[in-house]
């Protein structure tokens, strides 16, 4: 049996620890500075603990004897416990959508152990939209363009934001408000959050994205001197951009991050009634033909005996709970830093937590379009 080490207790991180001890092949230490919260845990193969994530002697006490950590806590504190988790020679993942988070765990990664890796970005976007992209892209002689857009949303929205939390609060106000990633014109520069508002029909609903920041995670660099254009854009209902907008920028709220997020808290409530939204276009040549080819998925929330999950929750969970099985049954890199790109999509689709992106409660869109007709194979198959 695997012993993990679990950090955060929250919607994500309880998810984890359920799909890893489901299976009778983990036994998970799920750790949270919140007792409360990890009473909502209980499994036989769950241990629950206290813990000062802040703090490198806590962090050590939880983390020692074990193999693997999972931090699912805000990426504020991930670098410490990447330096930990170095130092006590553990294998180390995280759902950090944030660039500089990740740039730091990289620079630890240059020293990690032998048999150890450090792999962040281990969710849904970043994540999983690299692992299918990257795919798509294999497929190409040449690439043109690669867009990546990805939401997740209340399947009722009532409110004019059009918008229920259920995530990170944290992660969504770096979204919001930190300079974006691309590649434009074969050049890598950075774009405004909040900005290249667009509109598109998907399943005969229709949904705006625009710039947000960290959903590309390395992708910059995988396909730098490889692509015209590359960027990434979060989904929402038509309207939630403008008032985006005017709270992160008319009333500076990005200058007042705790406020936004405790006006957040208080006045956006939590929906397990979500839906999740992947869609990815990439063009190039195939063959010397320009093509299109994109793969879209609509993932809905799940029962599990007897308690409801949400969208995000189901996809986040078993996009991390992948890799780590991967990781385990050695299919993945050895040893340092690890990207999602060096993740075989079909690889994931097998394993038994990635088969959540293939299950029956998503909806499943393929589409193949060329200036020609073409019968090579479709490389999302």
């Amino acid at each position: 049996m695997t012993n993990v080490v679990l950090l955060g207790a929250g919607k994500i991180g309880r998810m984890i620890a359920r799909f890893l001890a489901d299976t009778g092949d983990y036994h998970v230490l799920l750790a949270d500075v919140d007792a409360n919260a990890l009473s909502r845990s209980k499994h036989q193969n769950i241990e629950t603990t206290t813990v000062d994530a802040s703090n490198a002697v806590s962090l050590a006490g939880v983390m020692r004897g074990r193999s693997i950590v999972i931090s699912a806590m805000s990426f504020k504190l991930n670098p410490l416990v990447a330096e930990v988790a170095h130092e006590l020679g553990l294998s180390y993942f995280d759902l950090t959508e944030d660039v500089e988070t990740t740039r730091r765990v990289r620079a630890i990664a240059t020293k990690a152990k032998p048999g150890r890796i450090f792999m962040p970005q281990c969710g849904l976007a970043p994540g999983f939209v690299s692992i299918l992209t990257n795919h798509a892209a294999k497929w190409f002689d040449k690439l043109d363009t690669v867009h990546m857009r990805v939401g997740a949303l209340p399947q009722f929205p009532t409110n004019a934001l059009k918008y229920n939390l259920t995530w990170s609060t944290d992660g969504l106000i770096n979204e919001y408000c930190n300079p974006c990633e691309a590649i434009h014109n074969g050049r890598r520069i950075e774009l405004l959050p909040l900005e290249g508002l667009e509109h598109f029909d998907l399943d005969g609903v229709g949904y705006e994205a625009f710039n947000t920041s960290g959903g590309l995670g390395t992708f910059c660099e995988t396909l730098d001197g490889r692509v015209r254009e590359l960027n990434y854009k979060t989904v929402r209902y038509p309207g939630h951009r403008d008032l985006a907008a005017f709270l992160v920028n008319d009333l500076r709220l990005s200058e007042r991050r705790d406020l936004l997020k405790d006006m957040l808290e208080q006045a956006v409530p939590i929906t397990y009634q979500d839906v999740v939204i992947v869609f990815c276009t990439v063009t190039g040549w195939r063959k010397g033909r320009f093509v299109q080819k994109s793969e879209a998925k609509k993932i809905y929330q799940q029962t599990i005996d007897g308690e409801v999950w949400s969208a995000i929750q189901v996809t986040t969970a078993a996009a991390m709970c992948a890799v780590v099985d991967l990781h385990v049954a050695g299919r993945l890199p050895t040893s340092g830093f690890v990207r999602q790109e060096d993740v075989d999509y079909r690889e994931f689709l097998a394993n038994r937590f990635g088969r959540h992106y293939d299950a029956p409660s998503l909806t499943r869109f393929s589409r193949d379009v060329s200036a020609t007709e073409t019968n090579d194979a479709d490389p999302t198959e």
